[in-house]
């Protein structure tokens, strides 16, 4: 009886820190998840983003909710802030490998170059994509919320993964805080 309370203990003490996920006693709980509602400078609701640590990757899910037709540039911006109309307050792309801009790029490409989004007839669209040798929260160089957190950012264009720094993907139309979860 007494082995199996033991056991039980130790069970329960490790999946308690298991959930945390804390390198350390006393340190704040590393999400493993963080959401954005992406809106457009007037607060419509323009699309959702989902990212996921999986390993020593990210897994990133948009969904256009209600754009026009068309095909648009979406990145990883390094602040979390959106501040309308223009955005700029979200900073530069997510870049903590200091390479230029797009997969097409010989020097590129940025963390947070993502792929275009297609949205169709029905104002929507949607993909998954990884995110190699990255995480999502904690004392990483790599990791996309730091500091100052981090922004989905949707451009007017589609991105030609090749011009640094954006990928000549136009203006920012919308806009979401990654909150973590």
């Amino acid at each position: 009886m007494k082995l199996t309370l033991v056991t039980a203990a130790a069970a329960a003490t490790l999946a308690g820190c298991a959930a945390n996920h804390s390198a350390a006693a006393g340190d704040a709980p590393v999400p493993i998840a963080a959401f954005a509602q992406i809106k457009m400078p007037d607060g419509r609701l323009a699309a959702r983003a989902a990212v996921r640590a999986a390993g020593h990757s990210l897994r990133v899910r948009v969904d256009a909710a209600d754009l026009a037709p068309g095909i648009y540039a979406v990145h990883f911006h390094a602040v979390g802030r959106c501040d309308p109309p223009a955005f700029a307050s979200a900073g530069p792309h997510w870049n903590p490998t200091a390479r230029q801009h797009g997969k097409d790029n010989p020097m590129g490409m940025h963390m947070g170059d993502l792929p275009n989004l297609v949205v169709g007839a029905d104002r929507r669209g949607r993909y998954e994509f990884a995110i190699a040798d990255a995480t999502l929260a904690g004392p990483s160089a790599d990791a996309l919320l730091d500091g100052d957190g981090a922004a989905v950012v949707i451009h007017a264009q589609a991105d030609d993964y090749r011009t640094d720094p954006s990928g000549n993907s136009g203006a920012r139309i919308a806009c979401g805080v990654l909150v973590p979860r």
